[in-house]
């Protein structure tokens, strides 16, 4: 990391180089939004989302706000193409979903893609392309912390975070919708795994001297060797936060395994939504979705179930309360 730059407008500058490196291509190709979207041009929007949801917390909250929003806007669409692209890539494979079904996925992720380009030209990333450097100029007059002030705060940040989310859902733990409570407690948790990677090496794992015995359930071989949870190299930073490195990987498991759940409890939904748009069907949708599936698709009770059970465990178990260990 570039010493002459405060740390954190380092960070931010990183990953608009990914993104505006991805916009280069995309000036080039005859559908700038498709090309974004298979340059996975969502990860660093996800980091750039990352760093705007810590900064805001610490100084110029309007300036940060208004970065978060443009971030998650740019992350949001290409996650619309991204959902009916998994899905109509799913059913395709099904030898008994219906054609229509399958069309009907194929151009709502054609949809979504026109949008996507639409607001691309609109909001002047690609074309006239001076997004990029409007956002740095505003970093530009930011007045950054030093390292070790920066280091200080973000553990504090961290921290809320943390808290936040353990005291929301020890007392409400009860999972009714898979959108709003499954996908949004993922979705909240994930953010704790994202922010040491947009935070490029200032996080760091420390190794627990003893392994509890509670927490094997959640070492997978796929966790554990997980790309994802691989700390960015931080050797050019003085300070670092230090995370408890089996705790971060049961946080690791707890978000995989949401995930899978969340995601089964989508594929009926985006099956409702066909079924309700093409056949007109009003009532009912549920279960037919379930007779078109596969035997193996849970039910979105089940789903529902298993989700707040692994929740009840995870929370009950302290993961989030050790998961912090200090500052080096």
């Amino acid at each position: 990391m570039n010493t002459q730059i405060p740390p954190g407008k380092a960070r931010f500058l990183y990953f608009l180089n990914q993104v505006q490196n991805i916009l280069h291509k995309a000036e080039e190709s005859e559908n700038p939004a498709l090309l974004v979207y298979k340059e996975n041009i969502r990860t660093p929007f996800f980091m750039l989302e990352a760093l705007t949801r810590l900064y805001k917390k610490m100084q110029d909250k309007k300036k940060f706000k208004k970065l978060n929003v443009r971030f998650k806007k740019m992350e949001d669409l290409p996650g619309a193409i991204d959902f009916y692209d998994a899905v109509h890539k799913e059913f395709i494979t099904h030898k008994n979903m219906p054609t229509p079904i399958t069309d009907y996925l194929k151009n709502k992720m054609d949809e979504k893609v026109k949008a996507l380009n639409h607001y691309l030209k609109k909001e002047k990333w690609i074309g006239n392309n001076n997004r990029i450097e409007k956002i740095i100029k505003k970093l530009d007059k930011i007045d950054w912390p030093g390292e070790e002030e920066d280091t200080m705060e973000l553990l504090d940040i961290y921290r809320y975070y943390v808290h936040k989310i353990s005291q929301n859902y020890r007392s409400n733990l009860a999972f009714k919708d898979i959108e709003t409570d499954v996908h949004e407690l993922r979705r909240e948790l994930r953010w704790l795994s994202i922010y040491p990677q947009a935070l490029r090496g200032l996080m760091q794992f420390k190794e627990d001297n003893v392994l509890q015995d509670f927490l094997n359930k959640y070492l997978t071989p796929e966790i554990v060797n997980s790309p994802y949870n691989v700390m960015p190299d931080g050797s050019a930073l003085q300070d670092h936060i230090l995370i408890n490195k089996n705790y971060f990987y049961a946080l690791s498991w707890m978000i995989d395994a949401l995930g899978t759940l969340k995601d089964s409890g989508l594929t009926i939904i985006a099956l409702e939504e066909s079924l309700r748009s093409i056949y007109h069907i009003t009532s009912g949708t549920e279960q037919l979705a379930y007779s078109i599936c596969d035997d193996a698709q849970m039910k979105i009770p089940e789903i529902l179930t298993r989700s707040q059970q692994i929740a009840q465990t995870f929370f009950d178990e302290n993961i989030l309360e050790n998961l912090i260990s200090d500052k080096e």
